[in-house]
């Protein structure tokens, strides 16, 4: 209850206006297909001690559920997505900023395997997918907006990069300000 997880990915924008044929043509993998501005005005709520209902996206049909999930304010909020740091709006409400760092292949892999279990999609489409928008999308937005994080966490088991991560959360969890160094790593 002390933390909140706030995902990019529940902030896609609506296209149940479109037939179903149309929706699968846009470009999911751009920044212009989220409502962040949406998103940025529920963490400014979240900041501001207001609960809000974050959005329920169907990645199966592009839609958004006519109810979302309420979420609480807390002392801690991740925000988490691949297109966060292209948005200065969302940057300018973000203490800590991390960049997970993964090799091309890993990312593909995980997108495959996520897309086919979780959103029932063929390999084909997602192969097509990634051909078409996620890889050059990563190296239009993805990529360069790396330069804006704090920290650069290769992917992989990083322990040192994992327990620094860890520490600032349990000091902002025992009431430390936004502004207050974290101190060293602790042991998890």
């Amino acid at each position: 209850p002390e933390m909140v997880m706030i995902p990019h990915d529940a902030y896609y924008k609506d296209m149940s206006r479109l037939p179903l044929s149309e929706r699968a043509k846009i470009n999911y993998d751009h920044p212009d297909s989220l409502e962040t501005d949406l998103m940025v005005k529920h963490l400014r709520d979240l900041i501001a001690g207001r609960p809000i209902e974050m959005p329920v996206y169907d990645f199966s049909t592009h839609t958004r559920l006519a109810t979302g999930i309420v979420k609480r304010p807390a002392k801690v909020i991740i925000i988490e997505g691949i297109l966060i740091f292209c948005e200065k709006a969302l940057r300018d409400l973000m203490d800590v900023k991390i960049f997970v760092d993964a090799d091309s292949d890993l990312r593909f892999i995980r997108r495959l395997k996520r897309d086919i279990q979780e959103r029932q999609r063929s390999l084909e489409s997602v192969i097509g997918q990634y051909m078409a928008t996620v890889r050059p999308m990563h190296i239009a937005f993805v990529e360069p907006s790396r330069k804006y994080a704090d920290i650069i966490i290769p992917e992989g088991h990083n322990p040192v990069s994992t327990a620094m991560v860890v520490t600032m959360i349990r000091q902002r969890l025992r009431g430390g300000s936004r502004d207050e160094p974290a101190a060293g790593p602790e042991k998890t």
